[in-house]
């Protein structure tokens, strides 16, 4: 197929476009022709896959929704307006996580077709990359790691509440991402700062954990990394991350948010003796996310 990438920077690591890197290059990887805005558009496309919202529109629009605004610290209504102009006019929709379907059908209504597929990684190239090596982390039986571009509602002070109410003295914990907004002074904490993705995966592969208690989170890359590097995840019960955490996962049980507008960067504190069991099991393998973006590419050019 020949596809048009519309409104995504490959060059950023932002969730929405390192996704979207891993995506381009699974497709031409199997055969498909993938160009990029602001491209040539002399050629006659099949689809157009526009990331959020739409530039332009040039062939079937697909819109990839990772998640709509609903701050009420922000105007989230004028911020969604260019997301529900693109939502009305596409022929479908792709959304990254039932939870994302479910939030945006709540606030735009729902679309005639739509898709839901979880984000994926390229678990070849995690597959060849080493666990990180460091004489500090040697002094632990076990490493839990974190990681984001921290935000109040990313949580990292309750991700370290938690590791220093449910570890042992054997185990640390690095945290890992720019503007850390909770700084401890522990010898069993560490902070790593802003990692490239190689060497994000090098501290996944040496890790057993990878906590990530982000409030209303989409469909977080991250967690799907840490997942196909052999981290065992702990996450909350409310948005979309539950869906990709795996079968074995420690899911921390929440109230259920009823989609109402709310105040998203101040998050409650959590209850960590609720846990529950999830029975999700979702593939992050970027091959099989492909096939499945191909196969909703194809439904659309028909």
């Amino acid at each position: 197929m020949k596809i048009y990438f519309d409104n995504v920077n490959l060059n950023s690591r932002s969730g929405p476009n390192s996704f979207g890197r891993k995506l381009k290059d699974s497709l031409i990887d199997k055969g498909h022709k993938v160009s990029v805005y602001p491209a040539d558009l002399k050629e006659d496309f099949e689809v157009q896959l526009s990331f959020i919202s739409s530039n332009i529109s040039i062939a079937p629009v697909v819109q990839r929704l990772d998640g709509i605004y609903f701050n009420v610290a922000q105007d989230y209504q004028s911020l969604n307006s260019p997301i529900r102009k693109t939502y009305e006019n596409a022929s479908a929709v792709i959304f990254q996580s039932n939870f994302n379907k479910e939030l945006t059908e709540k606030y735009f209504g729902k679309k005639e077709k739509s898709f839901v597929i979880h984000n994926g990684t390229n678990t070849l190239d995690i597959k060849n990359i080493e666990p990180i090596k460091n004489e500090i982390l040697d002094n632990f039986s076990s490493v839990w790691c974190c990681a984001s571009s921290w935000r109040p509602h990313k949580r990292l002070g309750e991700n370290v509440r938690y590791f220093l109410e449910s570890s042992s003295e054997e185990d640390c914990l690095v945290i890992a991402g720019s503007n850390p907004d909770y700084q401890i002074s522990h010898p069993r904490i560490f902070y790593a700062g802003d990692l490239s993705w190689r060497d994000l995966v090098s501290l996944y592969k040496r890790s057993s954990k990878f906590i990530h208690l982000a409030w209303l989170d989409h469909c977080p890359n991250v967690v799907v990394d840490a997942r196909a590097a052999g981290c065992q995840i702990v996450c909350s019960s409310t948005g979309g991350t539950r869906e990709i955490s795996g079968k074995d996962s420690i899911i921390i049980e929440e109230e259920k948010w009823d989609f109402s507008p709310t105040m998203l960067y101040s998050p409650p504190k959590m209850d960590f003796s609720k846990v529950i069991q999830n029975k999700d099991e979702i593939g992050v393998d970027i091959r099989e996310v492909a096939e499945k973006y191909i196969s909703a590419f194809k439904e659309v050019a028909r």
